[in-house]
């Protein structure tokens, strides 16, 4: 497996995570049947709160010097974190990065989390259930739930499970 850095994004890495962000939410339309803005451009609320709001760790994947993919954790302050969005470049998939970053991610914010994902996205129902189980064994559930303000769309899958604190 390629060695994977996941460290915190900072103002210098904006444009880097921009870029990132563009290509999750393609990736991402696909799921939902997105169509981007006018400007080319996928809805960005979520990424400018993860980069300014104190609630919300934003994570740069990198392997060596590369950009490999970006993680957004939001509700720190609460009492369970989300994982508000994980992506990792096609180029890195498939390589044991995606498992490894999510560990190192969960780690550095221990306690409840939850994580969601559509059902029509066989690749990310596979990851989450595997991520899940590592981390968690078999203490972790899974709930559906519907999408707020979205009643024309299935609703997301919800995995739930508990991070403790490192003993080292």
């Amino acid at each position: 497996m390629p060695e994977v850095t996941v460290r915190p994004a900072t103002a210098a890495d904006r444009h880097v995570v921009e870029r990132l962000w563009l290509m999750f939410r393609h990736d991402l339309s696909e799921f939902w049947g997105a169509l981007p803005d006018r400007d080319g451009t996928f809805r960005s609320d979520r990424l400018h709160l993860a980069l300014t709001d104190d609630d919300w760790a934003p994570y740069l994947l990198t392997c060596g010097d590369r950009p490999v993919g970006l993680a957004f954790v939001r509700s720190l302050s609460g009492p369970t974190r989300v994982l508000n969005a994980f992506f990792v470049v096609r180029g890195a998939r498939r390589t044991g990065i995606g498992l490894h970053a999510v560990r190192q991610v969960v780690a550095r914010h221990p306690g409840p989390w939850e994580v969601a994902f559509q059902d029509s996205n066989p690749t990310a129902v596979h990851f989450w259930r595997r991520v899940a189980t590592e981390i968690a064994g078999d203490a972790w559930t899974e709930e559906r739930r519907p999408v707020p303000g979205r009643p024309d769309i299935p609703p997301d899958v919800w995995i739930s499970f508990n991070v403790p604190e490192s003993r080292g």
